[in-house]
């Protein structure tokens, strides 16, 4: 990766892991993770699932579960996350960083009206008035494309549709105009017209806020038209970073490649979609190779000896491989 000026950097980690207590002994779910993220950029984390996206995410904002630890270090603005005592974390969470989950109906209180939630937010981060934040809240229900939002200000959850809860979660999640969103999953449990349009509200709402948007999915076709670049993570390890179209265009490591050909397409019959073979690994038992080499096509003596290291094969594209695909130039040039 290209020298960052510390002004560019919201975020960074550093050698950040996470490990579970178990009855069954200690498992790595996140392994020496090396990433920023500039201010306003875009970044998708891809994988399948167990493979660590969004643990890596709930570590940085204290939501691990009570045996999970994290090591290394999660600088927001330069300052170690991590490190940080609960009141002082609850200062910046929800804040300079905000969260939307997977499921909006676990992320709303379901004995709370909707007009409370949202105020909640601006009054205790802002030091808002509560008619002061009833209307910067009723402003951002309009803004993310809630109809007739003065009545539903007043209603619960379970008034409303599961695309319409979505929206409160966003809009609650960006009320106090946080410098980094991270999404985990935002549109699995919405129709595809609804994840379209919940996309393109991220796409137009971190845009116009320069809010950096760290999206987690499990699907590479969902990144496409959102992101400017892409990390794709396997067994608790990244194994590819690189710009999207440089993702799409010249996919180095074997699964990244493999994840791309089992996108669906129009013109593709259902039996000749791509299936990766096999399994994730147990992360108690990981290969003594790569973690992907029992699964992958390209496998060879020395994948199965030591993990290869995260190495840079163009400018900002980086695999962890001893045998990347080549770049499209170069099988144009020796073709």
């Amino acid at each position: 990766m290209p020298h960052e000026t510390q002004k560019e950097i919201l975020l960074e980690l550093k050698d950040y892991s996470i490990t579970f207590k178990t009855p069954d002994g200690e498992v790595k779910a996140v392994s020496n993770i090396n990433l920023t993220v500039r201010r306003g950029e875009r970044i998708a984390i891809v994988g399948e699932s167990g493979s660590g996206k969004s643990q890596t995410f709930l570590g940085i904002m204290g939501l691990l579960a009570k045996n999970g630890r994290t090591t290394g270090q999660a600088l927001l603005e330069g300052k170690d996350v991590l490190s940080l005592r609960p009141r002082a974390l609850d200062q910046i969470r929800g804040k300079d960083m905000a969260m939307v989950f997977q499921d909006p109906m676990t992320a709303l209180n379901p004995s709370l009206k909707i007009s409370r939630q949202l105020t909640e937010q601006l009054e205790v981060h802002r030091g808002l008035t509560a008619r002061a934040a009833s209307e910067a809240a009723l402003d951002m229900l309009k803004r993310v494309g809630i109809p007739d939002p003065t009545r539903r200000f007043h209603l619960y959850p379970h008034e409303l549709s599961g695309g319409m809860r979505q929206r409160i979660v966003i809009a609650m999640a960006l009320l106090t105009k946080p410098k980094l969103l991270i999404a985990d999953e935002p549109t699995t449990a919405l129709d595809v017209t609804i994840q379209a349009q919940i996309l393109d509200l991220f796409n137009d709402l971190t845009a116009e806020m320069n809010t950096a948007l760290i999206m987690i999915t499990h699907d590479l076709g969902v990144v496409a038209g959102l992101a400017d670049r892409v990390a794709v993570m396997y067994a608790g390890r990244i194994v590819e970073e690189a710009p999207v179209d440089e993702l799409f265009d010249n996919p180095a490591h074997p699964y990244t490649a493999a994840l791309h050909a089992s996108i669906p397409r129009p013109d593709q019959d259902v039996d000749d979609l791509v299936v990766i073979p096999g399994r994730p690994p147990n992360l108690q038992h990981l290969p003594k190779g790569c973690n992907f080499s029992p699964r992958c096509s390209q496998v060879q003596d020395d994948c199965i000896d030591l993990p290869p290291p995260l190495e840079t094969l163009a400018p900002r594209h980086c695999a962890a491989c001893y045998h990347p695909f080549p770049r499209r130039e170069e099988l144009l040039n020796h073709g």
